[in-house]
């Protein structure tokens, strides 16, 4: 190995993948590979809506997932939203990424008190039978929209793609988001290269639960997969943002009838639920007001 191949590799192994998205691409297997962390953003987030532990942990897997389906937009003001109804106790989740980056979102619910403090969770217990949704959209118009019981089963079925989705979570007692990662990796059509045999080391690892996984450096997880050659091409940052503000608190207000206004206290509390941010104004307003 010349010296400038090992000068590179030594950049590659200490390259930090936090807060971002990097898309890697090995041109020789012809395999695209999609990697995100999103650990503030899930803080942010668990903090926004006081959720517990194991809420939590759930929040910051949908958000790595989302951030993931979030490198598919390629217009400006584009959004991916994924949506999972489940018979568990989470009830489900609605997370958001857009086209810049930002991330967002809610866990139906927030405190599991059958699971917080476990450490581990039990998913069929928690989420059991499910079904998601990921549409794509853009102010007034959906680009697309797909249905199904897995994030793996999305890409194969609506999107007819050969590719799997890796994510894990950590998330201590005192809810503090210690990581929140995911992988994608997908073989292009006229690539050869097996998936799932290729990624079986990472996916049998986290099927068995060990943790770590994904917290290494981005090098080193395409040395798991069987990618070493693969080389960065994009590199964006990922990070917590929401479109609520004071003004649009009153705006929901103004849309409100006299006589509904008239029945709310003087000062009332609006909670964005896709954030938990929450802004206190007054009902003292007239629908006619600029």
């Amino acid at each position: 190995m010349s010296a400038a191949n090992e000068w590179d590799d030594n950049i590659y192994l200490k390259m930090t993948l936090e807060n971002s998205r990097q898309e890697w691409y090995d041109a020789e297997k012809r395999v695209s590979i999609t990697m995100v962390d999103v650990k503030t953003a899930a803080q942010v987030l668990a903090r926004g809506h006081l959720s517990g532990p194991a809420a939590a942990y759930y929040l910051s897997k949908a958000l790595a997932a989302v951030a993931l389906l979030g490198s598919e937009c390629s217009e400006d003001d584009e959004t991916v939203i994924l949506q999972m109804k489940c018979k568990g106790p989470l009830g489900g989740f609605n997370v958001e990424c857009t086209s810049a980056g930002t991330l967002r979102g809610y866990t139906e619910k927030k405190i599991l008190d059958d699971f917080d403090g476990l450490g581990k969770y039990d998913e069929k217990a928690i989420v059991g039978e499910r079904q998601i949704q990921v549409t794509r959209s853009k102010p007034g118009k959906i680009i697309s929209q797909g249905i199904s019981n897995s994030l793996d089963g999305y890409l194969a079925g609506s999107l007819q793609r050969k590719a799997c989705i890796y994510l894990e979570a950590s998330v201590n007692d005192e809810v503090e988001i210690l990581e929140a990662r995911g992988v994608m990796v997908e073989a292009l059509p006229d690539s050869e290269w097996p998936v799932s045999t290729g990624t079986a080391a990472i996916h049998e690892e986290l099927r068995k639960g060990k943790g770590g996984v994904l917290a290494v450096s981005p090098r080193k997880i395409l040395d798991k997969i069987g990618l070493s050659n693969a080389e960065l091409k994009k590199s964006s940052p990922l990070s917590f943002a929401c479109r609520c503000s004071p003004d649009r608190a009153i705006a929901l207000l103004k849309s409100m009838s006299e006589e509904e206004l008239k029945a709310l206290p003087e000062k009332l509390d609006i909670t964005c639920h896709m954030c938990g941010r929450v802004f206190t104004v007054s009902t003292g307003i007239k629908r006619d007001e600029a």
